[in-house]
């Protein structure tokens, strides 16, 4: 081996390296690219009495800068940072649908309860009458905008989810197709860098749609797993991916699935956090689900409160009031159960079917419940905004005459209310253990509200019944207020003739209610409550049968032989007192102990936390994200400045290998003219 045979070895390995800088420099904002270098190594020298003669360099292989440990983390804290930006901008796009101010849904509430103010003023003017009725229609429309709101912000959610889903099962395509390749190439014994490459790039964008985990095997192919470690590439083959409902078909959640060999596993949202699918997944199973029911409860409190007010009131026609919004009705959207097989009603054993109903406005908690029976006489209710769980017995119901329903008793509070929602089961089948049923009292509430009529003079707002001091009262007695408690059938089902007659004694002050319609009867028979202690300022109330109830509240006290007679009003056109006690539910603790007045500032001041929250989450990951791609792109990224200095070592060494073949032709030349002459 000559001085010719060196030097063009080594001519042929500086260009070589030559080149490969070239690309380096070329390829400095290619994503994914990994720099390479140029592996040399000497020839084995040629043995002599002098010693070894070098025999020249090869070039053994060209390698790239990679580190798997980098990689990953740069990987993993990609899909962290995708998931918590995808999330704080839709929750973003969600603070925008509910807006403060003159035109949020808060200040059409506080105009319409502003408005009763005025009505209960001027119970007969028609003006005021009519601003009431269009700050009803005003209220019902913003909450129904609210629901269409939410409902094309869900689309738009729905959309985007089937996108990004298409884009995982092209990536995991392309990737199984560059493990096929990777693993051909492989065969002739050098790396193929550049097909790693574009795989590594391919499984950090996979990652940034859905976290990932990837295992190596022996031929060169990389398995991909999502989930808990389910398959998504394996070798050259790729499973699909789908969004899927849930196990109860909520339309309003949903979950990833994965196909393999025709078998089909649903994924836990949670497990793992990362990537833009199960960001959005959880903004939509979460964040708006919370929103809905924030929204919904709200609607169905105020309405409900407001109704049940409105009809026990008189309007100007002396009938009973009717409801002023759309009633919040539960159906089979409301109460759901498990999807089942095509050729089954339902995935529950039994055959037995809820209902739910409102009880008590006050303590509605913006959540849906889930009801899990484990056996057919108990069981738990489980609160899905906050996981507490309630337990309960169930007595079922029988279908023999006369037919009950099945009741539930709830722990702690001994009837079958839970936050405010009745229960009772039907009649014809009792349900059995693992029955389950999704119940969703709020989220379909605001969809279809409105206001109920348009007449002024149908709006309800004088008292039906009324009170009145006996002129001979010795006391100091007072009238605070009088209202009806419960509704009468008909206008032609006035309350009674009452009187309300207080003893003083050694004991204290008593009262007892006196029906002064029941005739010929004996001298206190008709007493219908006896000998109760009075308060002054506490309501005394009673309820009797078919006609309105009251609640009528002194101040003062009485000295024996005071009463107070209550009776029906007959002056509806010159009473308001029903508007004011609608005007007065403004300030009843309605929504997690605030006003009614308040409920909409508090779902604002929930969402807006959650916001805050995810925006911090992001800031947080995407800081993380940026230092691990750093770390990633310090070790295999292209530096300009080295692959500038590697060009000038690289030329120097070439020009200095062309000189070395100059100057062996040079001796090759004069050795021929020394032998020619």
């Amino acid at each position: 081996m000559g001085i010719l045979n060196i030097g063009t070895l080594a001519l042929q390995a500086n260009q070589v390296a030559l080149q490969t800088t070239g690309n380096n420099i070329a390829n400095v904002n290619t994503p994914g690219y990994s720099r390479q270098t140029v592996q040399t190594q000497a020839l084995p020298g040629q043995y002599t009495g002098a010693g070894y003669i070098g025999k020249g360099v090869s070039v053994e292989s060209i390698t790239r800068s990679y580190d798997a440990f980098l990689n990953r983390q740069s990987s993993l804290a990609g899909a962290s940072q995708a998931a918590d930006t995808v999330r704080a901008e839709h929750l973003k796009q969600l603070g925008t649908l509910f807006q403060g101010g003159a035109e949020g849904l808060g200040a059409a509430i506080n105009d319409m309860m502003n408005a009763f103010s005025d009505v209960a003023s001027t119970p007969a003017d028609q003006t005021a009458r009519t601003v009431l009725l269009t700050r009803l229609d005003e209220a019902a429309r913003r909450m129904q905008a609210g629901a269409a709101s939410l409902n094309d912000l869900q689309s738009g959610v729905t959309q985007g989810l089937n996108e990004k889903v298409a884009n995982v099962n092209t990536l995991a395509k392309n990737i199984a197709d560059l493990n096929d390749q990777v693993a051909r190439a492989l065969g002739s014994g050098q790396t193929p860098n550049d097909l790693l490459d574009r795989r590594d790039q391919l499984i950090r964008d996979l990652s940034k749609l859905v976290q990932t985990s990837q295992i190596a095997a022996p031929d060169g192919s990389i398995g991909v797993f999502i989930g808990a470690s389910h398959p998504l590439v394996l070798g050259n083959s790729a499973a699909t991916v789908a969004i899927t409902g849930d196990d109860f078909g909520d339309p309003f959640k949903s979950k990833l699935s994965i196909t393999r060999d025709g078998t089909t596993i649903v994924l836990d949202e949670n497990y793992p956090p990362g990537g833009e699918i199960n960001g959005m997944l959880k903004f939509q199973n979460e964040d708006m689900t919370e929103a809905r029911n924030l929204l919904g409860r709200i609607t169905t409190a105020v309405t409900t409160a407001i109704n049940d007010q409105h009809k026990l009131g008189l309007d100007l026609d002396g009938k009973v009031g009717t409801n002023l919004f759309t009633p919040v009705t539960f159906g089979s959207d409301n109460i759901r159960v498990p999807m089942a097989p095509a050729n089954l009603n339902s995935a529950n054993a039994g055959a037995g079917s809820l209902t739910m109903a409102i009880s008590d406005v006050t303590r509605f908690v913006a959540s849906d419940y889930e009801i899990s029976f484990s056996s057919a006489t108990a069981g738990s209710a489980v609160r899905r905004s906050d996981g507490v769980a309630t337990s309960f017995t169930f007595t079922p119901g029988s279908t023999t005459p006369p037919a009950t329903r099945g009741t539930f008793t709830f722990a702690g509070t001994g009837t079958g209310v839970i936050d405010g929602l009745a229960l009772d089961a039907s009649t014809s089948a009792a349900p059995v253990a693992g029955d389950r049923f999704l119940l969703k009292p709020f989220s379909y509430a605001a969809n279809s509200m409105a206001r109920e009529f348009s007449t002024p003079r149908a709006l309800a707002v004088a008292n039906p019944v009324a009170a009145t001091l006996t002129a001979t009262n010795k006391g100091s007695l007072a009238l605070s207020g009088i209202a009806a408690q419960t509704q009468a059938s008909t206008a032609a089902s006035p309350i009674d003739n009452f009187s309300v007659t207080f003893t003083v004694g050694a004991g204290g002050t008593s009262y007892s209610i006196v029906d002064n319609t029941i005739p010929n009867i004996p001298v206190g028979a008709n007493i219908v409550v006896a000998s109760q202690p009075y308060t002054s300022g506490q309501a005394i109330r009673y309820t009797p049968a078919g006609a309105p109830g009251f609640a009528l509240t002194l101040s003062g006290q009485p000295a024996s032989g005071d009463s107070v007679t209550v009776k029906q009003n007959s002056f509806t056109s010159q009473n308001g007192g029903n508007a004011t006690a609608m005007m007065n539910l403004r300030d009843v603790a309605m929504f997690d102990g605030a006003a009614l007045t308040d409920g909409y500032a508090g779902m604002i001041s929930t969402l807006g936390v959650r916001a805050q929250s995810a925006d911090y989450s992001a800031q947080v990951s995407t800081n993380i994200a940026v230092n691990a791609e750093k770390d990633r792109a310090g070790l295999s990224g292209v530096n300009l400045d080295e692959e500038a200095a590697k060009l000038l070592q690289y030329q120097q060494a070439y020009q200095a290998s062309a000189k070395m073949i100059q100057i062996a032709q040079s001796i090759f030349e004069t050795l021929l003219q020394g032998l020619g002459r």
